[in-house]
């Protein structure tokens, strides 16, 4: 069976590359630290799905261009600056992003090599897993312009206590790695030196599991997430009756009988 190849696309925003399966997409707006903007937006709705497309690639990574991750809006872009560079047809804004990396079948690792502000921590806390650097600084100014981070904060309510992210959004904080960790906005800090060893450690480990349980489970996670307690267990019930059908399931189960490592199929 031949594996899918989505087309090759002319970014104005992005920068993409593989390396094994290992897809990194990066931010590219270097001139105002990877600010993000509707025509990022637009880039990375098709990027995620051109990743998705690709049966090679297992894991996504996210990061940013240079010494910031993304600096927030585009205010520029966003009151009606002239595109630059190709424009691809419009797929969708910045809710349809963030859920898309919410519903994500693959994970998406965000790579926070400098400061994500605003709609930046937006994209770090709609990935499935988050390392960064530990001179990096994360937050919600936008209330210091007058502005609220009203759809950052759907992403940011599932992983931050209710006083402590009113106490960030209301007071425009800017919060440092370790006390972003602390709060459960990324999963590891670690210094400059050492980020791309700890982000191969994990996206190395993502890739040697069956991309078709990956896929199941993410999608599982993501139906039950907001379903109560009575709603979500038979609903994954049937979650696990498909993954125990699959053809991966079944070769982990006979390679843990036999003591060997399993051969995925993605299947």
């Amino acid at each position: 069976m031949s594996k899918t190849k989505p087309a090759t696309r002319l970014w104005a925003k992005l920068r993409t590359a593989d390396a094994g399966a290992v897809r990194t997409i990066t931010l590219y707006n270097p001139e105002r630290r990877n600010a993000i903007g509707p025509q990022m937006v637009n880039e990375l709705l098709w990027a995620l799905a051109d990743a998705h497309e690709d049966d090679d690639v297992r894991v996504i990574v996210l990061t940013g261009e240079g010494k910031a991750f993304c600096a927030g809006g585009d205010f520029g872009s966003m009151s009606g600056g002239a595109s630059d560079g190709p424009e691809l047809p419009p797929k969708g804004d910045y809710a349809d992003l963030l859920l898309a990396m919410v519903r994500a079948e693959k994970p998406i690792v965000a790579r926070v090599n400098g400061h994500a502000m605003g709609g930046g921590l937006g994209l770090v806390a709609a990935s499935t897993f988050a390392i960064a650097d530990s001179t990096a600084k994360l937050g919600t100014p936008e209330i210091d312009v007058g502005l609220f981070p009203m759809m950052i904060m759907a992403v940011l309510a599932r992983l931050v206590p209710r006083r402590a992210l009113l106490d960030m959004m209301l007071l425009g904080k800017k919060l440092d790695a370790p006390e972003a960790r602390a709060l459960g906005i990324v999963n590891e800090v670690v210094a400059s030196a050492d980020l791309d060893g700890a982000m191969s450690r994990l996206c190395d480990a993502l890739a040697s599991k069956s991309p078709k349980t990956l896929a199941l489970g993410l999608r599982a996670f993501a139906e039950q997430d907001d379903m109560d307690l009575a709603s979500a267990l038979p609903l994954l019930r049937g979650k696990l009756g498909e993954c125990l059908a699959t053809e991966d399931a079944r070769e982990g189960l006979m390679a843990f009988m036999e003591k060997r490592a399993p051969v995925w199929k993605g299947r």
